[in-house]
């Protein structure tokens, strides 16, 4: 197995030799007893982009290509979300192409699922004046998803969470949206260590009457109410919301510390899953998720729980930076060319970050191909003034 010499916290050089296995692929799309979302990243064209901050150029075929591989991995797709840097680099009008494009990849591929990111980022917090505008956002969002024959996730609003002054103003927004959509709707809640200008979404920084306020609007309008994906990185919250939904509403995990132990369930109840993370480990959650399908929860854990400790460092403080880890393992396993990400993202996270993922990749056994992420992250190491010793 090749080596090279990695920093440490201290300062100072270790030789590390890799020791991971590559997930074998399987040998057709396996089935899963949990429906399983992955949010997907977008791809950025290095060679097109002259305005990365204001209007990043995406490299289309390869962001493309990277939902194949999932696809193929039994995934469905959670298209256009925080994982694709809604918010953060990619701006509506891209959004509005990579749902586009996106939906017409879908319909080639038999079998396929795809549901896609609706928020109100074309709205600045700044400019929203009330509430009719915040609803007039969502509208326009999910009418385009809904025009593209494609089905909606409702994104958390940051302009929503400025302007709304009570509880009140949640069930406004989210009854009218829903009960005009088309279709069901997944509904999202983002904590504020994703995006702290979520801070006190529902109407209140308390999480138990947070959780009164979003269990009362999906009570009102569970017929249009796919599930809710809940991300706020603390296992106990999810369960409480997971124990309150009405009958045949779904329960999706959005927890990348906890997402393991939610997944496989307390033996009554378990969380499906829509995972910023299952971009990075896809082949590993895949074989995990396959065989928890086959009764065998033994393989699941012992494949799924080793990436349990490399989503924690790739999502740590400040998390919403997580983006920049799960382009470097794309990188790293050769899905892209380069390892830039829409807005210089990759400048968000510093190089003992990077060094302890890869670590921690290697042995979770996440890198697909040994040599080529050797070869690498010898070159990232280098560029950032570590030299190796032949």
């Amino acid at each position: 197995m090749p080596s090279l010499l990695l920093p440490r916290q201290d300062g100072s050089l270790e030789l590390y030799r890799l020791q991971g296995t590559p997930i074998a692929r399987p040998a057709k799309v396996p089935t899963f007893n949990r429906i399983a979302y992955a949010a997907a990243h977008v791809v950025s064209d290095p060679l097109r982009d002259a305005d990365p901050w204001g209007r990043p150029a995406i490299d289309w075929e390869a962001t493309m290509a990277f939902r194949h591989h999932l696809w193929s991995l039994g995934f469905r797709i959670a298209e256009a979300m925080d994982t694709a840097q809604r918010g953060m680099g990619l701006v509506w009008p891209d959004a509005q192409e990579l749902i586009r494009r996106s939906l017409a990849e879908a319909r080639s591929v038999p079998g396929t699922d795809l549901a896609c990111g609706a928020g109100t980022d074309h709205l600045s917090p700044d400019a929203a004046r009330s509430i009719e505008d915040v609803i007039t956002a969502y509208e326009e969002q999910i009418g385009f998803v809904e025009a593209e024959g494609g089905r909606a996730i409702m994104m958390a609003s940051r302009a929503l969470a400025r302007i709304a002054r009570s509880a009140d103003d949640y069930r406004r927004v989210y009854g009218h949206i829903l009960r005009q959509a088309k279709d069901k709707v997944v509904l999202h809640w983002l904590g504020d260590m994703f995006d702290p200008q979520l801070r006190g979404y529902w109407g209140s920084e308390n999480f138990e009457e947070a959780l009164k306020t979003v269990l009362s609007i999906i009570a009102e309008n569970s017929a249009k109410v796919e599930g809710i994906k809940i991300s706020l990185l603390d296992n106990t919250k999810e369960v409480a919301l997971r124990n309150g939904l009405p009958e045949g509403v779904l329960c999706f995990t959005g927890d990348d510390f906890n997402y393991a132990e939610l997944i496989e369930g307390d033996g009554e109840k378990y969380s499906h899953a829509l995972l910023g993370i299952f971009d990075a480990v896809a082949p590993s959650a895949s074989k995990a998720l396959a065989a928890l399908a086959d009764g065998d929860a033994a393989t699941f854990r012992g494949v799924i729980e080793p990436t349990v400790p490399l989503s924690r460092k790739i999502f740590e403080a400040p998390t919403q930076y997580y983006k920049a880890g799960v382009v470097f393992l794309a990188w790293l396993n050769g899905h892209q060319r380069h390892f830039t990400l829409p807005a210089g993202l990759q400048s968000s996270r510093g190089l003992l970050h990077y060094t302890d993922v890869f670590r921690l990749a290697d042995k979770a056994n996440v890198l697909d191909k040994p040599e080529l992420a050797a070869a690498r992250m010898r070159n990232f190491l280098a560029v950032l003034g570590v030299e190796q010793i032949d």
